[in-house]
């Protein structure tokens, strides 16, 4: 097996490379002319699902939201009256300056005008670190966000992760590459608290804060603050806050199985082993700490692009938390960009660069095709990214071997 992937990589890699090299230009117009058509039409009207859309499918996520901060800071039960009381106590602390203080349309209004200044600051974040040296591979990384069908989702839901990942990746390079001074790092935790927002999203990129910054200061900061905002929230309630607690686990635990696809619940719960997902999502957890530890000093984008993917796969996600996909796409990117290597890992990471956009745009009305076609969506979309995440950890595994050697 080593002898033919040898052999392979002697042969085709530079054959493909040429290949590449001669049409890179001409390709790249083309994608580009094509993202852009695509973000065009998806943005358009996931913006105008977002703001007017009356039936059940308009900002079903953000109505949910708003409904439920209204509830909490009412003093309402929600944990015991509604399902889609999912979030800790922390979060409806979070989205009140957002939510709690407008009636739904206006809130709606406010949540787009905000989605457009992150969805800005997120391309920008991504084209200033992607190593595009062109203003054509520039706009192609600011598409690749723009036209993935999770971005869109997104949009038109309401939901939260378009404006948790620009403040999560701007905090974590202001811990990385900051000076480490005490306003800095109150900065920096300042805007990794809020991306506590969705705990199940950002949590895992807590390994970063603690170990690939060198200090501790900042994880005190965050959990102090954590913490504060939690007693705030369960202020409002009259359950004290360990029946708080309870009743947000018993919720998210609950909806876990329900719904979402490509993750460890849902994986074991098809298996019929429901009573393993607590312990497979701590262990999943516990070694991804374990593996951002032992390459705490390798590449940032390397480190955040598996830290996205084992963050996808560790407990329940929807369609729109395919977004976190977008972090491994840029390491892909940047590997691909730096130019011609011996082990040919600049042609394998543009394949699956390529492989994962076209996954990302796939019409996502396929995930509810009857069965067994919705598995071409759902298998398809988990098989590139274990790809993706498997070609990733090798590849932080050379340059550890190369720092080392």
């Amino acid at each position: 097996m080593k002898h033919f992937v040898v052999s392979w990589s002697s042969t085709k890699i530079p054959v493909l490379r040429t290949w590449w090299t001669d049409r890179s230009t001409r390709l790249l117009r083309i994608a580009v002319v094509f993202l852009a058509a695509l973000a065009l039409l998806k943005l358009g009207d996931e913006f105008r699902r977002l703001i007017w859309e009356s039936d059940r499918s308009g900002a079903i996520d953000l109505r949910i939201l708003h409904e439920l901060v209204y509830r909490w800071f009412a003093g309402r039960s929600i944990y015991s009256e509604l399902i889609t009381a999912v979030h800790p106590p922390a979060t409806y602390a979070i989205l009140w300056p957002l939510l709690g203080w407008l009636a739904v349309a206006p809130a709606r209004w406010l949540w787009a005008a905000t989605t457009v200044a992150v969805l800005g600051w997120l391309a920008y974040l991504i084209v200033h670190e992607s190593g595009a040296n062109t203003s054509l591979e520039r706009v192609f990384v600011a598409l690749m966000l723009c036209s993935m069908n999770a971005t869109g989702v997104t949009i038109g839901n309401g939901q939260l992760i378009v404006h948790l990942l620009p403040v999560l990746v701007a905090g974590l390079l202001l811990l990385q590459r900051g000076r480490g001074g005490w306003r800095e790092d109150l900065l920096a935790a300042a805007m990794l608290l809020v991306t506590l927002v969705k705990p199940s999203v950002s949590v895992p990129f807590f390994w970063i804060v603690l170990f690939a910054s060198g200090r501790l200061r900042p994880a005190l900061h965050v959990a102090l603050g954590y913490v504060a905002l939690t007693l705030f929230a369960a202020s409002f309630q009259e359950p004290g806050l360990g029946i708080l607690l309870r009743g947000w686990l018993a919720n998210s635990s609950a909806l876990a199985v329900r719904g979402g696809y490509a993750n460890l619940h849902i994986w074991l719960f098809t298996l019929g082993l429901e009573q393993w997902i607590l312990p497979a999502s701590l262990l999943a957890l516990m070694a991804l700490g374990f593996w951002t530890y032992r390459h705490r000093h390798g590449d940032f984008w390397l480190l955040l692009g598996v830290t996205a993917l084992m963050a996808r796969f560790w407990t329940y996600h929807r369609l729109y938390d395919d977004l976190l996909v977008l972090f491994p796409m840029i390491a892909l990117f940047r590997i691909a960009q730096r130019g011609p290597s011996t082990d040919g890992s600049d042609v394998v990471a543009g394949m699956l660069l390529a492989i994962t956009i076209f996954a990302m745009l796939v019409p996502a009305r396929l995930r509810y095709a009857p069965w067994p076609w919705y598995l071409l969506f759902t298998g398809g979309h988990a098989m590139v990214w274990i790809a993706v995440l498997i070609f990733l950890l090798d590849r932080a595994r050379r340059e550890k071997s190369m720092r080392s050697g």
